[in-house]
């Protein structure tokens, strides 16, 4: 079935603002992007209020929509949140998870690895999505592993950014490490313990996270 013209404008637009075609701050032009999809700016508005309702964007009367871009204390705040949330999923997931499921998380962990030793960061940012994801869909618990990827979504963008901090793909890969082994150990607290100190965002990290977003700033002019 053909998607609506305003639901597929906006899966394409959170898919370029999670994969970094656009920037925390960057402005969408409702008459580029009309021309970019070949439509009227009709399904645009709606596309743009739907992301919006997300938290991917934010319209400013008279002045546009921009990629929502959050101050220091807003972004802690959300990362705090998200590390309970992703604990919660953690713990879940450590006491449900069956053997196809494990098997597959550990395949995809298996992949992070492979890019990490291969110092590809793109290539870790897909699949540490996907690592994030299977451990929600281990809940098995529909309105949370729904809430979490939200949440997931609307920080993809400094996640992402995150990574290309200098040691942090290494980094990342060890706390992966301890992740895996307390879902597949049963050890729901030791597994919520170590993905909320893995998503965390505090101290030399949300240092070298600023730096990156002011670099990624002033590139961008």
């Amino acid at each position: 079935m053909r998607l609506p013209n305003a639901m597929r404008i906006r899966n394409a637009l959170e898919n370029a603002i999670v994969q970094g075609r656009y920037a925390p701050g960057d402005r969408l032009d409702p008459e580029a992007l009309a021309r970019e999809f070949d439509c009227s700016r009709t399904p645009i508005r709606e596309a743009l209020y739907q992301l919006e309702s997300s938290g991917l964007v934010k319209v400013m009367p008279k002045r546009g929509t921009f990629v929502t871009a959050w101050s220091p204390e807003e972004l802690a705040e959300r990362f705090e949140v998200m590390a309970e949330v992703e604990a919660s999923c953690a713990r879940l997931a450590a006491r449900r998870m069956n053997e196809a499921e494990l098997a597959r998380f550990q395949q995809i962990h298996e992949r992070c690895r492979a890019f990490a030793e291969a110092g590809d960061v793109e290539g870790y940012y897909a699949e540490n999505s996907r690592f994030h994801h299977c451990i929600y869909g281990g809940t098995h618990n529909a309105f949370l592993e729904q809430e979490a990827s939200r949440l997931h979504a609307m920080l993809q963008p400094y996640r992402r950014m995150q990574l290309r901090v200098r040691g942090r793909l290494g980094g990342s890969l060890r706390e992966h490490e301890a992740v895996v082994a307390a879902i597949r150990a049963g050890d729901a607290e030791a597994a919520g313990r170590a993905l909320r100190d893995h998503v965390v965002v505090q101290g030399d990290r949300f240092h070298d996270l600023l730096a990156m977003m002011r670099q990624d700033a002033a590139a961008r002019g």
